[in-house]
């Protein structure tokens, strides 16, 4: 299987002042983060807005992206939902316009257990050849995708990691410590990046790395390197603002902190709203305390 990367940036989808998805805008995005140190972006997640999404825009949004950056990156396309046959219809459009994986988000609303969780990723991973990043994110599905649900799925060839968002770090050890060889996790959330890597964990798909990815990679650099206390010091410099970018529903922090960079990103769509003003009091203080690594020019 082809690599992914090890930092994955989660894009925000540009709107221009309609609400209509900027795809010019979106092209130079995604080149700006790979300029930054994104070694791959997840196109259509729940950061790029996509349940607000129509299936046509999110597949011209990520040929679109792919056509920039060709091989520079790897795009994963967030191809899933709740609905088994559209989620790989959409999964077969998207191998066709050349995306490099497919994140298997586990399906909101449902709450299916985990048998008919394992029935679903498995049938969209045999419907194309691409390989597959599951996605466990309890805090937006309401659903836990267990561990050994995980470890069963990961014995399928093409599902090669997991997204791991459940904040759970025994259950996360756990996968990590009994994955087959080539399974790879990935954090799910920033501020866990750190700890995730430290017990054996392969990357993360970060949020933060719209604006900031160059000074992850180097966090990320140092676990890697062995320097575990420098990485540590990176780790607490940037935790203030992997938790500012949460002080509400995301993606409205990210794409507020992008347009402040000087990145015209637009408004998000509804029902995502601007910050109010009283977050913006508490948030601009804490981003000025960063450079931002996203290029504008």
């Amino acid at each position: 299987m082809a690599e992914i990367g090890r930092l994955l940036t989660a894009m925000i989808t540009p709107f221009d002042e309609d609400m209509n998805v900027d795809y010019p805008q979106a092209r130079k995005l995604a080149k700006g983060l790979l300029d930054s140190g994104s070694d791959g972006l997840v196109i259509g997640g729940t950061t790029g807005e996509a349940p607000a999404m129509s299936d046509d825009e999110k597949i011209r949004l990520f040929a679109e992206v792919k056509e920039e950056i060709g091989d520079r990156g790897a795009v994963i396309a967030g191809t899933t939902d709740n609905n088994y046959r559209k989620s790989i219809e959409v999964s077969q459009e998207a191998a066709k316009v050349g995306v490099d994986a497919l994140l298997l988000t586990v399906p909101a609303y449902n709450k299916p257990p985990m048998e008919g969780l394992y029935q679903h990723f498995k049938g969209i991973a045999e419907a194309t050849d691409l390989p597959g990043l599951l996605y466990n994110v309890p805090s937006r599905t309401a659903l836990n995708m267990d561990a050994a649900t995980t470890l069963r799925l990961a014995q399928i060839e093409n599902i090669v990691g997991v997204k791991e968002a459940s904040s759970d770090p025994t259950q996360i050890t756990q996968i990590i410590d009994a994955a087959p060889d080539g399974f790879r996790v990935w954090s799910g959330n920033d501020d866990e990046t750190f700890s995730i890597m430290c017990t054996g964990g392969f990357g993360i798909v970060s949020v933060a790395g719209n604006i900031i990815s160059g000074q992850i990679k180097t966090m990320m650099g140092l676990i890697l390197e062995g320097d575990v206390e420098a990485a540590a010091r990176e780790h607490r410099r940037l935790l203030p603002i992997f938790k500012a970018l949460f002080w509400v529903t995301n993606p409205i922090p990210i794409r507020y902190a992008v347009n402040r960079s000087g990145f015209r990103a637009g408004p998000p769509r509804l029902p995502m709203v601007e910050p109010d003003e009283a977050f913006k009091a508490r948030f601009d203080p804490v981003m000025d305390q960063y450079e931002i690594d996203l290029s504008v020019g």
